[in-house]
């Protein structure tokens, strides 16, 4: 070496002398660091955490057990990353404060929460975190009458965007518990999460709630009930999936209701009753965290499965988060939605009992816009059972639903504490149908799609829809009844029996002596709500002696306003049309009636009178009447107008009219040798009500034989009778005993029987005229001659008037009528048409 080259190489020396304790020097720091990491004692900086934290969120949060922070490999990666260490952050017993006026002391506790984060993300401003471990969360909501809660959190305001993004992969807990009261919904729930220990398909779970809902069905409208219902449902699934088969394959196409459509995607939902499959219930076991979170993933479609865990919760979270790596990796998109959460709910709505059970996907499909994410519900309310199983679109923000519902109850007027939906009382229903729903900026739409039902006996088909607007919503649709029991229409006003009353939870009871309905009209819930539905029943089954064969109406109820026009019966033959409007937006109630009937044969109006079956001619009538009360026995009481009817020309049976009229001889005859008709010219009524009082203007029928006159008043009020009968016989006549008849008592115990005061006096006469002259004795039992008709054509003319009837809660002032055959005024009323 020359002494020219030493110079040279002494700096060099020094370079790599500097070079390496630079790196020991940066060795050591990160020794020291790590060291300070491990062995510092991070308790000591919980009062600062807790006061940043409770500054970012607005309300007090404590760190009451140890903070730590410690260094983790990560799991799944590869190369030098693998040698790039994660923080691991963990946290014990965190309280979250409630607003002083909360009833509780906190909004949310924590057992421990525990995450990672991705140590290279954050150099460009990402906080990326596989999976955050939740144990035992438990959060108390309320809200109070005044629209306060204590889930809204006054953020700080902020200058700009924030420049860090979050990216957060999966949160995995054991079991949580979520609290409600709600003053203003009276709502006091407490309900349980739970991870379920495997996913669950949605074609399972369809499944199982089908033959569970069957079997709540058979409990509200019986075996053979919940059979066609049954049936009904099979039917339009049939219908709805050769529909879809035949539209063009578009994903967004609609697809039966048994699938429970999720984007399009078909699913093993339809399959049979008995499929094979059990499903877990919503408080399932406690499973290892490892299992939660592949549940989750699979919820969110993930195809992964999972794994059994540690049991400390570091072992725990590492599993998590090599299952999310598994799940993402291994994800199909068009895998049909998976239940990974199950929920137990128990508690009190509107003052009755709630329980139930549920599941739901996985926690970060709620934040997959494009994803359906399948939800399941069995709860039950009092007497009402709702269950559904389904898909939310874009639940993050409630896009859309497409659900399975079943629904029972003892009456569906029960409904409207849940929903706020006015319905009819009803004997106990079960219906099965398809609920769409869309949430719009400007008013939500659902619709009850398809459904069937049964409610009593019956059957109830049709399609509603609920349109939420100012300053009522709408429910607006149509209903049909293939076969309807008569009988299922009397709860609508109260005519069922106290015992059906009771099983529907109806407190009010029918009087014994009384046929008019007297149960109170639920005016309050009228103006809850508006609508427009149409109900057809096709074919009505009834009491023999009862002529009804079809039922159409039209209901229409706007600010409190019901109205049915029509309401209308096929009756004998013809047909029975009223308009009828119920004013409940006041005090009292104002009612107005306009009925007419036409056509209505009278041989078929008196099915069970043998005497009838000969019976020709038709009944045509009219009524006009106001009345003001809160119940068909209170409007009946005050009602106010007119009541006109006529019967065309026709015939009748003979041994009817001489039964009527007690001329004994000749029933006699006609039961010995047989009957021949009687032609019939004509016959009318005409009533005039006032304050409930039906007095009769005239009530006669003229035949070729007699005329019979009919006078007396009917009570509403009472539902008393008190009409006299008086035949006049036409021509001269032996051995008649024709007398006055009188029809008294009520409504409900009718009393019909002969003027025995008219008889004896006959009786009296004949006796004594015997005495005089045997022969003298026959003269009380002759009839003379009553040549005297009721004027028909005027009576025709008459009826061509329309009735009238004067505003609610005042009295007709239409002038009282002299008694037909006097040629005078003859009533007014119905045309025949």
């Amino acid at each position: 070496m020359t002494p020219e080259q030493t110079p040279a190489r002494t700096p060099d020396r020094r370079v790599g002398k500097i070079i390496a304790w630079l790196v020991a020097l940066v060795a050591v720091l990160v020794a020291v660091v790590a060291v300070v990491f491990l062995t510092f004692d991070w308790n000591r900086a919980r009062p600062w955490v807790d006061d940043k934290v409770s500054q970012a969120i607005g309300r007090t949060l404590r760190i009451e057990g140890d903070l730590k922070l410690g260094w983790r490999h990560p799991v799944g990666e590869t190369g030098w990353r693998a040698w790039v260490p994660w923080p691991r952050f963990s946290a014990a017993h965190i309280t979250v404060a409630n607003p002083d006026w909360a009833k509780t002391r906190y909004f949310a506790t924590l057992d421990e929460i525990d995450f990672e984060v991705e140590l290279l993300p954050l150099l460009a401003h990402r906080i990326v975190v596989p999976v955050i471990n939740l144990v035992n969360p438990s959060v108390d909501l309320e809200r109070t009458q005044d629209d306060r809660n204590n889930w809204t959190f006054k953020l700080p305001s902020s200058s700009g965007p924030s420049t860090w993004k979050l990216d957060l992969h999966d949160v995995t807990f054991a079991k949580g518990y979520v609290a409600y009261a709600d003053q203003k919904m009276r709502a006091d729930v407490q309900l349980t999460v739970d991870t379920l220990g495997q996913a669950i398909p949605i074609g399972d779970v369809m499944a199982a709630q089908e033959n569970a809902s069957r079997n709540a069905s058979a409990q509200m409208v019986g075996k053979a009930g919940a059979a066609r219902l049954a049936a009904e449902a099979k039917a339009i699934e049939a219908s709805e999936a050769v529909e879809a088969s035949g539209a063009s394959g578009a994903s967004g196409a609609s697809v039966p209701r048994a699938t429970a459509a999720a984007s399009g995607s078909r699913t093993a939902a339809a399959s049979a009753p008995g499929t094979p499959g059990s499903v877990s219930s919503g408080s399932a076991a406690k499973a290892p965290v490892a299992s939660a979170s592949a549940v989750a993933l699979a919820g969110s479609g993930s195809a992964s499965s999972s794994s059994a865990g540690s049991s400390s919760s570091t072992a725990s979270s590492s599993s998590a988060a090599s299952a999310s790596e598994a799940g993402r990796a291994t994800a199909t998109p068009a895998a049909a939605p998976l239940y990974a959460i199950g929920w137990t709910l128990k508690g009190t709505y509107n003052h009755a009992p709630v329980s139930g059970t549920g599941k739901l996907g996985g926690i970060l499909a709620l934040q997959d816009a494009n994803r359906p994410f399948p939800v399941q519900a069995d709860v039950r309310a009092g007497d009402t059972h709702i269950a559904l199983v389904g898909t939310i679109t874009d639940p993050a923000h409630l896009a859309a639903v497409d659900l399975r519902l079943w629904l029972q109850g003892a009456s569906m007027a029960h409904l409207y504490t849940l929903t706020g939906i006015t319905l009819p009382e009803t004997p106990p229903y079960a219906t099965d149908g398809r609920l769409v729903g869309q949430f719009k900026r400007n008013g939500n739409v659902f619709r009850y799609e398809n459904f069937t039902g049964r409610v009593g006996g019956s059957d109830l088909n049709g399609t509603l829809a609920w349109f939420q607007r100012q300053p009522r919503p709408l429910l607006q649709g149509q209903l049909v009844s293939n076969l309807l029991q008569f009988s299922d229409l009397a709860p609508i006003i109260g005519a069922d029996t106290n015992a059906s009353k009771r099983k529907r939870g109806d407190v009010s009871k029918q009087p014994a002596d009384r046929v008019i309905p007297v149960e109170a009209f639920r005016t309050d819930r009228w103006k809850a709500i508006d609508a427009d539905v149409t109900l057809t029943g096709r074919r009505i089954v009834k009491n023999a002696n009862l002529p009804i064969t079809d039922l159409y109406t039209h209901v229409v109820l706007r600010d409190g306003a019901l109205s049915l026009q029509p309401l209308r019966f096929g009756v004998a033959g013809g047909t029975l049309d009223s308009n009828i409007d119920l004013d409940g937006s006041g005090v009292p109630l104002k009612g107005r009636f306009a009925t007419a009937a036409r056509h209505l044969k009278l041989k078929q109006l008196f099915p069970g009178v043998k005497s009838m079956q000969s019976a020709l001619g038709e009944i045509n009538g009219d009524a006009s009447l106001t009345a003001t009360g809160n119940s068909p026995a209170a409007l009946a009481a005050t009602s106010n107008g007119e009541v006109k009817a006529l019967v065309t020309q026709g015939t009748i049976s003979l041994l009817l009219m001489e039964a009527a009229g007690l001329n004994v001889a000749n029933v006699v005859y006609e039961k010995l040798f047989g009957t021949r008709d009687v032609k019939i010219n004509c016959a009318a009524a005409d009533f005039v009500a006032t304050d409930g009082v039906l007095d009769s203007r005239v009530f006669a029928l003229d035949t070729e034989d007699a005329v019979i006159n009919i006078d007396g008043k009917v009570n509403l009020h009472d539902e008393s009778m008190d009409l006299h009968i008086h035949p006049h016989t036409k021509g001269f006549r032996v051995f008649s005993l024709r007398s006055p008849l009188y029809v008294k008592g009520t409504f409900k115990d009718p009393h019909v029987g002969v003027d025995a005061a008219a008889l004896a006096l006959r009786g009296g006469a004949m006796v004594g005229l015997g005495l005089l002259n045997p022969f003298a004795a026959l003269i009380p039992l002759i009839a003379p001659s009553n040549n005297q008709p009721l004027p028909c054509a005027n009576l025709l003319a008459q009826m061509r008037q329309q009735p009238t009837a004067p505003p609610p809660g005042q009295k007709e002032k239409a002038p009282r009528l002299p008694p037909a055959g006097t040629g005078a005024h003859a009533p007014g009323g119905a045309a025949s048409r």
